[in-house]
Formats: structure tokens, C-alpha cells, sequence
């Protein structure tokens, strides 16, 4: 089994930074908001496109994908009370000319492979889709 250790520490009323290997990382705590980091939610999401980008990296060479480059869009959305993310939507674009189907078995094995996206898939409405660039 996997483990993970991250760490985070208040740094004053306008932000905190998390640390994990030899990363840090400037969270936005500050309750106004701050436009040079990431919030709570963004980093959320910024973890399920890591995670689909590092499921990319691991599948690709299996799969013999010919690609040159590849992107993920996402969009989630909050609901107040209770506080919570109720929906999290994705596009995955991938600059290649492999076929369709292709494109589909990629998208397929992001979503089996993936920790994040299965952990979130369990808590949230999880919707994606894969498209060619251009």
C-alpha cells in the first residue's frame, strides 16, 4: 500500500504553503481571497488534473498512444450549505491523430487508473469527456 505525507503551516492571515518531499506549495487561506494562489477547492481540482496528467504518463506507453501534447480543462461547482463540491466537470484535450476509438480506450483507462478521479468519482458527480485538439 501507498502512503502520502503533506504537511501545511498558517504563514499569517493571508496564506499558508504545504510541503511534501522537496515541493512547497502557497495555499490561499486568506478569507478575502488572494489571486496568486490557490484555494481550497482549486487545489482540489488542480489534484484531479494531476492526476489524470500523471495517469497520461503511465498509460500512454502502454497503450503505444502517439501524442503531442495534452491538456485537461475542469470546472467545479459548490454548493453553500452544507459546503460541499457537488459536481466536478472535465475535458480532456489531447493533441493527437490516433483514431476515435483511440481517444476513448485513453479516456477509459484514465478513469480506471486513477486515484483521485476514483476517490472523487465516490464523493461528487464526476463528468469528462476526451476530445482531439483543434
Amino acid at each position: 500500500m501507498l502512503e502520502y505525507k503533506v504537511s501545511a503551516r498558517r504563514i499569517d492571515s493571508h496564506g499558508s504553503e504545504a510541503l511534501a518531499k522537496d515541493a512547497r506549495i502557497v495555499l490561499d487561506t486568506d478569507i478575502a481571497g488572494r489571486p496568486d494562489a490557490f484555494n481550497p477547492a482549486e487545489m482540489l481540482l488542480a489534484s484531479l488534473a494531476a492526476c489524470i496528467l500523471k495517469g497520461a504518463e503511465r498509460v500512454i506507453p502502454m497503450l503505444a498512444f502517439e501524442l503531442q501534447g495534452i491538456e485537461v480543462n475542469l470546472h467545479g461547482s459548490r454548493q453553500d450549505s452544507p459546503p460541499k463540491m457537488v459536481r466536478i466537470d472535465y475535458e480532456i484535450v489531447v493533441d493527437t491523430a490516433e483514431s476515435d476509438a483511440r481517444l476513448d480506450l485513453l479516456h477509459r483507462n484514465l478513469q480506471k487508473y486513477g486515484t483521485i478521479y476514483n476517490t472523487l468519482a465516490d464523493a461528487t458527480e464526476l463528468v469528462g469527456s476526451i476530445r482531439r485538439k483543434g
